[in-house]
């Protein structure tokens, strides 16, 4: 199978039909090799809690799908065995929230990425580590790039 040239470009196509991610609002905003930035941008009516901040499960949902972009970046498919999530300070604004992901293993049948989880004003609302199963590949991206 030939290898793509737009690696980015690619991997925006391919979860541009992932249903989650468009109906969710997530946003694939970079792709390097090796590391990815998503974002979804917070609206208080439909991310808030009862107490008035953004739902957790609302920025896990954004650091799971951080980790696919991730994998997807160096030809990996993979799926989340563990996700270790630490909400350091709650998100009570509408706004763009950012994660940002590297990986720190590649293995053959597993990877540990880890990443940030920043608001607007750039200040770290979270971070988490995760170990992901390698549970495939996509034959049309270089491990390298």
């Amino acid at each position: 199978m030939e290898q793509v040239k737009d690696v980015p470009a690619y991997i925006r196509k391919m979860y541009g039909y992932n249903s989650f991610v468009t109906s969710f609002g997530i946003n694939i905003d970079a792709i390097s090799c090796g590391s990815a930035v998503l974002s979804i941008n917070i609206d208080p009516l439909k991310h808030f809690d009862h107490r008035g901040f953004c739902h957790g499960g609302v920025l896990t949902a954004l650091a799971d799908s951080v980790l696919s972009v991730t994998g997807a970046s160096v030809g990996a498919a993979v799926a989340t065995l563990n996700l270790s999530m630490n909400f350091i300070r709650k998100v009570h604004n509408a706004g763009r929230i950012s994660v940002k992901s590297r990986i720190r293993h590649h293995g053959r049948t597993t990877m540990v990425i880890e990443a940030e989880m920043f608001d607007e004003e750039n200040t770290v609302v979270a971070t988490f580590l995760s170990t992901m199963l390698v549970v495939g590949r996509f034959e049309e991206i270089p491990a390298k790039w």
